[in-house]
């Protein structure tokens, strides 16, 4: 499954962006290969539908959940549509890696 992390940086140690279509990058992770990408965002300075943007550049790359700490009121419509979960991640002292090794021990969990 693939998961999107909202980051500020290009890396595993940077820390989760609260802001969804703003953020500066998208992590994806793959839960069943472990495949890491990170994606800039396009759509990080886009004044106005930046949330709805980054919704289809997501669901383009066969995203299944988003964790961030906030989403736009446009945003959930769409995700639910598209049968994308929303995550909310209140902290922001969490790197995309920890976020990652948390995701790890969830699924390994479920199985």
């Amino acid at each position: 499954m693939k998961i999107a992390i909202t980051s500020q940086g290009n890396s595993l140690e940077s820390k989760l962006d609260q802001r969804f279509g703003h953020c500066q990058f998208f992590v994806t992770y793959d839960s069943d290969n472990g495949t890491i990408e990170i994606i800039p965002n396009p759509y990080h300075n886009v004044e106005e539908q930046a949330g709805a943007l980054a919704v289809k550049l997501l669901s383009s790359k066969n995203v299944a959940k988003i964790i961030s700490g906030e989403f736009g009121l446009k945003v959930k419509p769409m995700l639910d549509s598209l049968k994308i979960q929303m995550i909310i991640l209140k902290d922001d002292s969490k790197t995309v890696q920890t976020i990652i090794e948390m995701l790890n021990k969830t699924y390994s969990k479920e199985e």
